[in-house]
């Protein structure tokens, strides 16, 4: 649902079109001097039906080239394209600049949405190539195991201590 309804939006304009300057009315309601403007070049081209909400536009790639096509070769400004297209000034000033920085062909390449896929399986292990690598490899293991056994030695020795202040015989598993 919009932000403003269509009543709200037709009485704004209406009350611009009776005097009343948008300064006062952007303060009044709280909403930006532009979107008011908008508003007011939106029924001024398209009536009633301008201030309606509109369905949100997929654009495809010869629909961009058409509407960058407008701003570039034919010199319109961009507020006039986004009012004949009914898509957002962002996406519009976006297209303009990619097409002048790299051409119209860079509109039809699609953008995959969404995060990417992350791959969950584990990492293939490479085999040491050189005796070097080998014998890095397996001094990093001897040490992860040794890491390993003093955990292990430690946890047994402070279970025992504990046995033995509580009072019972400590188990011979």
């Amino acid at each position: 649902m919009s932000k403003h309804t269509f009543e709200k939006k037709l009485s704004i304009v209406f009350r611009v079109r009776n005097g009343t300057p948008i300064s006062h009315l952007s303060r009044e309601y709280g909403i930006h001097e532009g979107m008011i403007l908008e508003w007011v070049r939106k029924h001024d081209r398209f009536g009633d039906q301008g201030l309606q909400k509109r369905p949100n536009v997929r654009a495809n790639g010869e629909f961009k080239v058409a509407a960058v096509r407008l701003v570039i070769e034919n010199k319109l400004s961009l507020r006039e394209v986004v009012l004949q297209y009914g898509v957002s000034m962002t996406a519009l000033e976006s297209w303009v600049r990619a097409v002048r920085k790299e051409g119209y062909q860079v509109l039809h390449v699609q953008n995959k949405q969404g995060r990417p896929v992350k791959d969950m399986s584990r990492a293939k292990k490479q085999e040491p190539k050189t005796e070097l690598e080998k014998l890095q490899s397996e001094n990093a293991r001897l040490r992860a195991e040794n890491a390993l056994l003093k955990k292990v030695k430690a946890l047994v020795e402070e279970r025992e201590a504990h046995e033995c202040m509580t009072g019972r015989k400590p188990s011979k598993d």
